[in-house]
Formats: C-alpha cells, structure tokens, sequence
C-alpha cells in the first residue's frame, strides 16, 4: 500500500496538530530569510509569471519522474509549488518554518498537509521520505553541504530530490542580500555538492530569457555604484513579471520554449536559475 502523509508525519513523533490543523513542530533554528517574507511573495505569486513558470517546469519534470510516495516540500513558503503538485495528482505534504507561510499553505491554499517547522525540527525518520523539493531554498542555507546530506539521511533509498536556485555569482547584486542568500550557483557546483550522495537524473538551466535584464537592470548597476545599495533599476515586482506589461507578457511567451524542452527530456544551455532532478545512491 502506497504511504500516505498522515502516516509518514505521524511517525515523526514530534509533531502535535495545533487547533487551525497545522502541524507544529518544536522549536526550530532561525533561518536567513527576511521576516516578511513569504506574505510579499504570497503577493506576487498568482500573478507572476516567473513562479507559474518555475511551477511549470518542476510539474514536468515530476511527470518525468514520478515519485513513489508523498513529495516533502521543503521551504515551501505559502504553498504555491505545493498547491501545483496536488493539483497534478502528486500526494504532497508543505514543510515550512515560517508561522505564516504555514499559515497562508493551510487556510488560504487549502493545503490538507502543513507542517510549520524545519527538517531538522520535525524529525523524519532515517529513510522515511519517499520525495522531496527543495525550490529556492539551498541559496539560504550556510551550511548547504551539511543540509544536503540531512536530506540524503531521512530519503528513502533510491528518493527523489528536486531543487532550484539562483545561478551564477556575477548576477549576484544586494537583492540576494535582502532575500537572505549566501551564494548563487552553477550547475557544475552542485553536481559536485550532489556527489556521490546523488546521482543527477536531470540538471539544466533555465529563466534563460531573464539573464540579460537582471544583469544590466540589476547587477551591472549595482557594481558601478550607479544605484548605490538599491541593487539596480529592476525591482522584484518587474523581475516576477507582475505588472502584465508587454515585456512580461512576451517573456512568459519566450519561456514556453523551456517547458516544452524539459517535457521532452531535453537540457537549456543557459538561463538566471538552475534546475535538478537527482537520486538517492
């Protein structure tokens, strides 16, 4: 019999149901995100291009490679992955430590599963996970290397891990510092953190069309000290495409050619994100 989500948080045993029906945790170590967070990105979200896209392109790959049992959303924010993956008939369960993340997944996503809590906190079980995603989270742990291995214990042998970050460190410029990152990445850095815990089913690039914006709206100014600690012309708003401009509208347009590349197994040779699909060895 396939595992369930209640089955898999239940043998946690450090999990009690708290009155709004959230899994709550025991206390948990304070994480590099800003506070208010997830309810600026719970604001974006439904109208942004840039997560419907992300969400289009980790669905695909999850149809590519499905998992066998519930997929560990971890960080998962307000549930907007999460919410997907349901919605495409995958069992998932949302893990985040943010009180109102967890909130906003529960009550105004309608997610069944929400545990507010960290990994560490929760307590899985060694080989208990039969599936976790990991999207725009890695870039806000220090210790990543120490993280990933945390993830390789509780995997069930042979689970799947799917992840995406922000890639390379030129496009780095003080709105990585206000999101709370330690570092971007290139795809060759985590294949290298991945082995030999990991092999890579999948690892290609992708939000390749937002590469020349971020850089001359963002990074390239920053680094002439053209808008000082702002980091550039290109607010969060406008790089999430929620205005309905003609420019978003024609970037949504251009990054259609992304999905239906990772739908036929194919790799993007360039793009702002990186995005794996890799298993426990």
């Amino acid at each position: 019999m396939p595992l369930r989500e209640t089955d898999l948080l239940k043998r946690t045993g450090n999990l009690r149901l708290n009155p709004e029906g959230i899994w709550q945790a025991s206390a948990s170590p304070a994480l590099s995100y800003p506070e208010d967070g997830n309810e600026r990105c719970f604001r974006l979200e439904d109208s942004s291009f840039w997560f419907r896209h992300r969400n289009d392109c980790i669905a695909e790959l999850f149809r590519r490679f499905p998992p066998d049992g519930p997929i560990l959303d971890v960080g998962g924010g307000n549930g907007y992955v999460t919410k997907r993956l349901l919605d495409e008939g995958f069992p998932a369960i949302l893990l985040e430590p943010g009180v109102q993340g967890a909130w906003n997944g529960h009550v105004r996503r309608q997610i069944p599963h929400v545990v507010c809590g960290t990994l560490q906190g929760v307590g899985f079980e060694p080989e208990s996970v039969p599936a976790i995603g990991l999207f725009d989270v890695l870039e806000h742990i220090e210790d990543d290397a120490g993280f990933l291995r945390d993830l390789h214990r509780v995997l069930c042998p042979g689970g799947l891990l799917c992840l995406t970050v922000p890639a390379w460190s030129w496009l780095w410029s003080p709105s990585d510092d206000q999101a709370g990152h330690f570092r971007r990445y290139r795809l060759v850095d985590l294949k290298r953190l991945l082995s030999p815990m990991f092999s890579v089913e999948y690892a290609s690039w992708f939000f390749s069309a937002l590469v020349p914006p971020i850089f001359l709206l963002r990074s390239l100014p920053w680094r002439l000290s053209v808008c000082g600690k702002k980091g550039g012309v290109l607010s969060g708003e406008k790089e999430h495409g929620t205005d309905s401009g003609l420019s978003s509208r024609m970037l949504a347009w251009i990054l259609e050619g992304e999905t239906r590349r990772i739908r036929a197994g194919k790799r993007i040779p360039f793009g702002a994100s990186c995005l794996i699909m890799a298993r426990k060895q």
